[in-house]
Parts: C-alpha cells; sequence; structure tokens
C-alpha cells in the first residue's frame, strides 16, 4: 500500500467499515478470539498496522497477560441508585473476581444503567471487553431477553424467570424464604413480617416462600405484615419503625437480606423489644457482617464462591461458542443469635 494511501484509524468502528466485517468482529479478532478464522485476523491485523490503527492495539494494556477481559454490570434495582458498597454485591465480585483470576482473564467493572439492550450490547461491540456479568436483573428481564437475542455473550446473577431467553446463576429464593419462614414457626412464631422490596424478582421468589411457609404451617397470610424496604439498613428499620407506630404486633421478621435484617433489629432495639426472647430475625445472604452483628444475625446462606465460578464459567464456555444452561444453587440456614436454634 502506498504511503499516501495509508489512513490513521482511531476507532474500532472505521477499522470495522475498512475491513467490511462487523465491530464485534474487529474486536474478537484483535482479542485472538476463536470465535474469528485465522485468516480474518491476519487481515484485520494487517489493515490495523498498515492503517496506524491507535484504538484497541495501543489501549489494552493487558493483551499480552489476560486471556479475556470480562465487564461485571450491576443495574439499579429497581430504577435507584446502585450502591456498590452492598456487602452481598462485593461478596459476589469478589467471587467473580477469583474466579477470573484463576481463569487468567481481567475484570473491569462497569457503571453501565443499562436503560436499553443496545447500550449493554454497545459495551462488548466497542472491544472494550469480551463479555459481560450483569448483576442483578432488577426490571431488566425484557432487555436481557434482547440482548440474548443479539447473541452478545453474557450471563446473569439472578432469578430463572418465566419465558428466559439468557443465561442465569442464583440461589434458590423460594427455598430461602421458605427456609427461613418455617424456622421461626418451629421457634413458636405466629406472626412473622417480610420485609423486602417485592418489585424485584429474587424478592418476589423469597415472599413466594414465606407465603408458602405460612400456607404449609395452617397460618393466614396477612397483607399488613409484609413491608416494602430496599438493601439498606435506613429502610430495614424504618419499615419496623412504621410497625411499632401502627401498633400491628409481630413476634418474628423475615429479611430480604442481611441489610435489612440489621436495620430491623435496630428498629426492635428502639422499641424496648428483645432479640429473639420478643421479637426472632432472620436475613439472607449470610455477609460477612451478618456473624458479628449484636445479636449475631441468623441468615440464608447464598455461595457467592460456588456462584462466582459457575458465572465465569459459563461465560467462557459460551465464548468458546458452547451452549450453555442456567443453574439455580440450593441455600443454607445459619442459625446464630437472633433467633435461636
Amino acid at each position: 500500500m502506498d504511503e499516501s494511501e495509508k489512513k490513521n484509524l482511531r476507532r474500532l468502528e472505521d477499522l470495522a467499515l475498512l475491513a467490511n466485517v462487523s465491530i464485534s468482529t474487529v474486536s474478537r479478532a484483535l482479542n485472538d478470539s476463536p470465535l474469528v478464522s485465522d485468516r480474518t485476523k491476519k487481515r484485520i491485523m494487517s489493515l490495523a498496522h498498515n492503517n496506524n490503527y491507535s484504538g484497541r492495539l495501543k489501549d489494552k494494556v493487558y493483551a499480552d497477560e489476560a486471556d479475556k477481559t470480562i465487564s461485571i454490570i450491576i443495574p439499579p434495582p429497581q430504577g435507584r441508585d446502585t450502591r456498590l458498597s452492598d456487602p452481598f454485591t462485593l461478596d459476589l465480585i469478589g467471587g467473580i473476581g477469583d474466579a477470573l483470576k484463576e481463569r487468567n482473564c481481567d475484570m473491569l467493572i462497569s457503571h453501565l444503567t443499562m436503560t436499553d439492550y443496545q447500550s449493554a450490547a454497545n459495551l462488548v461491540a466497542s472491544g472494550r471487553c469480551d463479555g459481560l456479568v450483569v448483576i442483578g436483573q432488577s426490571t431488566l428481564h425484557a432487555q436481557l431477553n434482547q440482548l440474548a437475542q443479539k447473541k452478545v455473550p453474557f450471563v446473569a446473577w439472578g432469578a430463572q424467570l418465566p419465558e428466559q431467553q439468557y443465561c442465569s446463576v442464583g440461589s434458590d429464593n423460594q427455598q430461602g424464604g421458605r427456609r427461613a419462614t418455617n424456622h421461626l414457626i418451629r421457634m413458636g412464631c405466629k406472626r412473622i413480617v417480610f420485609v423486602g422490596d417485592a418489585e424485584g424478582p429474587e424478592v418476589q421468589l423469597r415472599l413466594a416462600g414465606y407465603r408458602e411457609a405460612l400456607e404449609l404451617n395452617g397460618i393466614a397470610y396477612q397483607e399488613e405484615l409484609v413491608r416494602p424496604a430496599h438493601f439498606y439498613p435506613e429502610s430495614g428499620m424504618e419499615a419496623i419503625d412504621v410497625l411499632i407506630e401502627q401498633g400491628i404486633k409481630f413476634d418474628g421478621v423475615v429479611a430480604a437480606s442481611d441489610m435489612i435484617a440489621i436495620g430491623a433489629m435496630r428498629g426492635i432495639a428502639r422499641a424496648g423489644l428483645r432479640i429473639p426472647q420478643d421479637v426472632s430475625v432472620i436475613g439472607y445472604d449470610d455477609v460477612l457482617v451478618a456473624a458479628y452483628s449484636s445479636p449475631a444475625l441468623s441468615t440464608i446462606r447464598q455461595d457467592v464462591t460456588k456462584a462466582g465460578r459457575l458465572l465465569v464459567s459459563k461465560l467462557l464456555r459460551m465464548l468458546e461458542g458452547q451452549t450453555v444452561q442456567s443453574s439455580n444453587l440450593p441455600t443454607d440456614l445459619i442459625i446464630r443469635e437472633s433467633c435461636g436454634s
């Protein structure tokens, strides 16, 4: 090629146009993906070098060290601001990060809001990463189905939902809600409060487990005992404060997360009630702080180490062109001081 005919390409889109292939094909070729033939890789690399391409080749710092780069997306829960500091989210990211390290892959954390599926698709097409792990489905089930239809490589942490077209890994939320409620009933609780935001699919299933346990034990479901709360302590405390102010009696609390449960325990203590003598409490997740709260919090444990390995394994297999299936992990009931044995 004559020097005068050379271009100075800066964007992945420009290189794709010159090569007459899709942006995703260029991205995969520059990442040495097995999904692109060697012939196409060589042609794209040659075009990149011959046209002074300054995008992906120069910016990919870890190209020699890492096999893949995976981006983690944390959608805002039910339209609210994402709290990256949430202990369970951090535990799960840690499990994913450890699994990626074992597989010689890099990890990026994206603050993408995912208002539509195209924004997530563009993240992969731009070459910034090879695939996505979406932590939580929030209210984005339809968008995630669209993302799967576009063949964008991703897996999601969350529940298995009706008409789901994408791969997910999650815990058995209904089993967890049922286990927590059954234990409180065995402890003699008759008026058990459920605290959590039932707009989210995982919490919906935990609530379904709560209702199932009540029904199996001949206890009537009461709407007044189901209270909304977001995934942070202040919201759990506020839910209990409202119950106390309204004069509604209760002797047990099933919380949709440990952070909600810790806030609920604070509200119970402020009302002069004792835990577990007057009110027994069970949380969900078994984050590190649960064992060190006062009293130590009983909870439903989700295995984040196994979850991280499964999410990474399924995504990397997907990138190799394999078909993967969703997985639902069992939960464990961890008994501590907040509800007795």
